[in-house]
């Protein structure tokens, strides 16, 4: 291996470490930590939602409380599709990339 090509491959790597460090991909950033946050809220928000229409079912519950966790529900949904979308996008978009 000649001079050049350590060359090119230190710089490789030392963009690489940057790049990842600038994209948060560290192995500190605690990312699966704050995926199971967003999920167990997620989870909690549709719960609330479900609760609430329960509770207007049974004719105790406060009209405004449920259109208001129903709001909120249906924004967390839309979220969770959009964040979805997103993820097979960037699937799709690495199957396309020539090897």
């Amino acid at each position: 291996m000649d001079i050049n090509a350590r060359l090119a491959s230190a710089i490789a790597t030392n963009g690489y470490g940057m790049a990842r460090e600038a994209a948060g991909t560290t192995q500190e950033a605690g990312g699966a930590s704050r995926l199971a946050d967003a999920g167990a809220a997620f989870l909690s928000t549709l719960q609330t939602g479900e609760d609430a229409a329960r509770r207007a079912l049974a004719g105790g519950g406060d009209p405004h409380a449920l259109v208001q966790a129903l709001a909120n529900s249906q924004l967390a949904v839309e979220t969770a599709v959009t964040l979805r979308d997103k993820v097979v996008e960037a699937y799709q978009e690495i199957l396309r990339m020539p090897v």
